[in-house]
């Protein structure tokens, strides 16, 4: 922990860890759907809260006589699909700790994440088993799904039968007895921050528990609702807000391999879906399709009251949250109408500070740097592993997190989220170091200097764009260093980590300390996008 920080002595989750919760419900309530699986091709797939704990301690016990043990990282490389959810939970019966990686990460982000986080083994599917196989050399073994998402592998994908997920299988008495400790490690995030490599976000069991808790609260889940999940299950949002909310209360949660629009609505009736979380993609993707009669009772989404929720007949409720806070840190009223296009209030178990740059606190109407407070490892991350440093950096001197983030204060209390560090992108829903672009642009060895900055799309929020100098300036340069340039980063990068364009540019701006001034590149994109549409 942090500076030697230690839980207090009580805390709400004294005595409990996940396996406890999903033992609790497997108890009181085992033939009511916990996990149902929903591929777009194939039969779905269901497991009560009975059949869900039997078959995670089995693969728990599998894991076992596999060699894995309390405390041992497993990389987790899926597509959303069953498994994902299953393996997650078998480690945390046995007490091992699965690395949730983004499954459209490259070789070179992969043998990062299982070297730096010392993962011994790894679980994933047809579609990239040699591309984990390629990219960490080092793991014990490699296990893989039957399938990909639900689909057939393709030719000479299939596993051999002592390859296979399903061979991490075992008698229950194989699992050796772990004391509950709520403050054991529980799973493992990669995230974007400010730096070229992602951070490793480790949660506690108190952490998974602290996020089922407090999103059951704030989406008011009851044991009779039905959360659709399709966000990718190696994020949070998914993992907190959808899977761990539901299992909460005792409720259900229906998993599809991603979003697909002309499926919303068929999955959400056959299942009598009651809550999902939204991102602005989903929403545009589904604007002009008939709205059936649902059972939607509300959506979660980045702000409140959506002027869409009156042609959906559904309520949004905003909230805010990272990787770092668990559950969210601001969360819209479900009953009362909320301030549109805000992100809520503080929630009610969080200190805020919204600071001007000299530390003190702004008056309403004015916008600030977002810093919030918790307890680490239960209503905040335990820490970055392997990186104390940035774990201690990440904290200023009264303790409050550093979000990063920029809000405004509304004269009626609610916040509204102004900006973030402009060396973030948001590309599609997910966070994008414009210094991991940069690294790798610059490790092509074509370039002298290279700035990546974020231009608005209609669909994804933000791609990215890379403003480079080449050495002799723009005359000098080969014609084709822009596409190699490309071909080096979609090698090495996730795809909606690319640069939709390079340009190729006589000098960058600079700011009066030499720093390469993006804003004025930003700038130069929105004037010529406004110019675009005039």
């Amino acid at each position: 922990m942090r500076n030697g920080l230690k839980a207090p002595l009580i805390h709400p989750f004294s005595g409990w860890d996940v396996p406890r919760l999903v033992s609790a419900h497997a108890k009181a309530r085992p033939d009511h759907p916990f996990l149902i699986w929903e591929p777009f091709n194939g039969p779905a797939q269901s497991w009560s809260y009975g059949a869900f704990e039997a078959r995670i301690t089995r693969i728990a016990a599998g894991l076992a006589v596999r060699g894995i043990g309390a405390g041992d990282r497993l990389l987790v490389h899926l597509d959303n699909c069953a498994e994902a959810v299953l393996i997650w939970y078998a480690c945390a019966k046995l007490g091992a700790v699965p690395v949730t990686t983004n499954a459209r990460s490259v070789a070179d982000d992969l043998n990062y994440f299982a070297a730096h986080s010392g993962a011994v083994a790894a679980v994933t599917q047809p579609k990239f088993a040699a591309l984990v196989n390629r990219a960490c050399p080092d793991l014990k073994w490699i296990a893989v799904t039957q399938k990909d998402n639900g689909d057939d592998p393709a030719p000479g994908q299939a596993p051999a039968a002592s390859d296979s997920f399903d061979a991490i299988d075992a008698e229950p008495d194989r699992l050796p007895v772990r004391a509950v400790d709520p403050m054991a490690p529980a799973g493992i995030q990669y995230t974007s921050g400010t730096t070229s490599r992602p951070k490793g976000v480790l949660w506690t069991h108190a952490n998974a528990l602290y996020g089922a808790r407090m999103m059951a609260t704030y989406e008011t889940l009851r044991p009779d609702d039905v959360h659709l999940c399709y966000l990718p299950l190696f994020h949070t949002n998914a993992q907190a807000y959808s899977v761990l909310a539901a299992l909460w209360v005792g409720a259900s949660v229906v998993v599809q391999p991603r979003f697909s629009a002309s499926r919303f609505w068929e999955i959400s009736l056959r299942h009598r879906c009651s809550w999902t979380s939204m991102v602005p993609f989903c929403l545009k993707a589904i604007a002009d399709q008939p709205v059936p009669d649902h059972t939607y009772r509300m959506w979660g989404n980045g702000v409140c009251d959506l002027p869409s929720d009156a042609h959906f007949g559904v309520k949004t409720i905003g909230w805010w949250g990272m990787t770092e806070t668990i559950s969210v840190g601001t969360v819209g009223l479900p009953y009362t109408r909320n301030t549109p296009m805000t992100m809520g209030l503080p929630c009610p178990d969080r200190e805020i500070a919204i600071l001007r740059p000299d530390g003190t606190p702004v008056d309403p109407g004015e916008t600030g740097d977002f810093r919030i407070k918790g307890v680490p490892g239960i209503s905040l991350f335990a820490e970055y592993i392997n990186n104390p440093q940035a774990t201690e950096d990440s904290f200023d001197e009264d303790g409050f997190f550093i979000t990063g983030d920029r809000v405004m204060l509304r004269e009626d209390g609610y916040l509204q989220f102004a900006d973030r560090d402009k060396d973030m992108l948001k590309v599609g829903g997910e966070n994008v170091a414009a210094s991991e672009i940069e690294r790798v642009i610059m490790e092509s060895g074509l370039v002298a200097e290279a700035a990546v900055v974020a231009r608005k799309h209609p669909m994804l929020d933000e791609v990215p764009v890379a403003f480079i100098l080449v050495p002799g300036g723009p005359d000098a340069a080969a014609p084709d260093v822009a596409e190699r340039i490309l071909a080096n980063c979609r090698e090495r990068l996730a795809d909606f980590k690319v640069p939709r364009e390079i340009r190729i540019v006589p000098e960058l701006p600079r700011s009066t300390l030499e720093k390469i001034a993006k804003a004025q590149l930003r700038d130069l994109l929105a004037q010529e996008d406004a110019k675009a549409r005039n």
